[in-house]
C-alpha cells in the first residue's frame, strides 16, 4: 500500500494575495493596516501570513495557543477579544484573512 502525504501550502500564499488585493482595491497599503485577525487554523499558518506582509508583532493578533482551531468561529473569537480588550479603537483599519475547506478563501478591510 503506498501512502501519500499532503502538505497544503496554499493558505500562506492565498491569504496575503487575497489580503494585498483587497487593500489595492481600496486604495490602501499593507502600512495602513491596525490590526491583522488570521483565520486560526494554525500559528505556522498565521506567522507565514505575518512575514510575507511583513508586519510587526503587534500588528497581528492570535488566540490560537488558547482555543485551538476554532473553524470558522476563529475571526469572531478574535475580534471579540479584540474589541474587549481595547486592543480595536474607532476608526482602526482591521485587516482578516481566511480560508476554508475546498479551496475556498478570502479577506476583508473593515474601518471601525
Amino acid at each position: 500500500m503506498q501512502r501519500f502525504h499532503l502538505r497544503v501550502s496554499w493558505p500562506p500564499t492565498l491569504a496575503p494575495t487575497s489580503l494585498l488585493t483587497s487593500l489595492n482595491t481600496a486604495e490602501l497599503t499593507v502600512a495602513d493596516i491596525d490590526l491583522l485577525i488570521p483565520h486560526q487554523a494554525n500559528l505556522r499558518i498565521s506567522e507565514a501570513v505575518q512575514k510575507t506582509l511583513q508586519l510587526p508583532d503587534e500588528k497581528v493578533f492570535n488566540n490560537i495557543q488558547r482555543y485551538g482551531n476554532t473553524t470558522a468561529a476563529s475571526i469572531p473569537i478574535a475580534l471579540d477579544e479584540c474589541v474587549r480588550s481595547g486592543r480595536l479603537e474607532r476608526g482602526q483599519l482591521l485587516a482578516a484573512a481566511a480560508f476554508g475547506a475546498g479551496f475556498t478563501w478570502g479577506s476583508a478591510l473593515i474601518r471601525l
